[in-house]
């Protein structure tokens, strides 16, 4: 007997979208041809798709204590451990493997969505995605992005709210994590 396909393969959609439209959030698929060659996935999108680097956050997993954790934070600035530990109540914080962070969220590198995750990772959201209206994600796979509002994002991951991100042009302090709203 053959295998029926999977309902992602059906609707021609990601675990990530497949969540999103189950949850009945609002959203919007991106989708632009990835260059393999690219250096930075996330600058790639926001060039690819015309929007603020500042609107374009990447996912990336760490290890805090030796739990995996998510941290969404803007392409146009780097993660800050030390927040992000303080955040969750952690002392020590490294990146994660990449290899477990794949096995873990079901994701390749590059295309890792916080939505939709093979296992649900405890999330931090940095801070600065509550000054847009919408921010962009990977929507699980490199070249496609998903556009939705930072508290359906927080809403959906049970995600909190923390400055995690820094940015070379402004300076952050860590403040507490905070629930959304």
């Amino acid at each position: 007997m053959a295998k029926k396909p999977k309902k992602q393969q059906q609707s021609g959609g990601t675990p990530a979208t497949v969540a999103l439209t189950a949850a009945g959030t609002a959203f919007t698929v991106h989708s632009y041809d990835h260059d393999p060659a690219s250096a930075s996935y996330g600058e790639e999108a926001a060039q690819a798709l015309g929007v603020s680097p500042d609107r374009v956050f990447k996912t990336l997993v760490a290890d805090i204590d030796g739990t995996l954790t998510v941290a969404v934070v803007p392409v146009a600035g780097t993660l800050d451990l030390k927040a992000l530990a303080s955040a969750v109540g952690g002392k020590r914080a490294a990146m994660a493997d990449p290899a477990a962070a794949e096995r873990t969220t079901g994701y390749v590198r590059g295309g890792i969505s916080p939505l939709g995750q093979r296992k649900r990772l405890r999330t931090v959201l940095d801070a600065s995605a509550q000054s847009h209206e919408t921010i962009c994600v990977s929507a699980g796979r490199r070249g496609l992005e998903v556009e939705l509002a930072p508290a359906d994002l927080a809403s959906l991951t049970d995600a909190v709210f923390a400055e995690i991100g820094r940015d070379s042009r402004q300076p952050s302090a860590p403040v507490p994590a905070q629930r959304p709203d």
